[in-house]
């Protein structure tokens, strides 16, 4: 038994590699690449990385070094519309199926980043 997600997934490499497989599909995303403002995708991977692994239970850094993550509030400035969601869940939906985890815990991290992503639309304008 493993005390948290974080820990029974491979902790650390598995968020970094769910994270790097899903900018690789970003990096070429018409729709999705021009929300991200700085040229190298370098700091939104660290970002979510560290997000991702503090939600499941890892390192509480994110916190440290950004405060409470108020997804919503950081994603206002950004149209997010259906569109994006589904661009955001089909670069996401890759990147997990990339990471082999066993089922009960690919279901378990799918449900929360597909809620998530609905969670942030903010415009229903195309």
């Amino acid at each position: 038994m493993t005390d948290s997600f974080y820990e029974a997934v491979g902790g650390h490499e598995t968020f970094v590699r769910l994270v790097d497989a899903f900018y690789d599909g970003v990096a070429g995303d018409p729709v999705l690449r021009p929300m991200y403002p700085e040229e190298d995708l370098g700091p939104a991977k660290e970002r979510l990385t560290l997000f991702l692994e503090q939600y499941w239970g890892g390192p509480g850094t994110y916190s440290e070094q950004r405060g409470h993550p108020r997804l919503r509030m950081r994603h206002a400035p950004f149209k997010v519309n259906p569109d994006a969601r589904d661009r955001w869940l089909t670069h996401m939906r890759a990147a997990v199926s990339t990471l082999g985890l066993a089922p009960l815990n690919e279901a378990q991290l799918w449900d929360y980043l597909e809620r998530a992503a609905f969670s942030m639309i903010n415009t229903f304008e195309e």
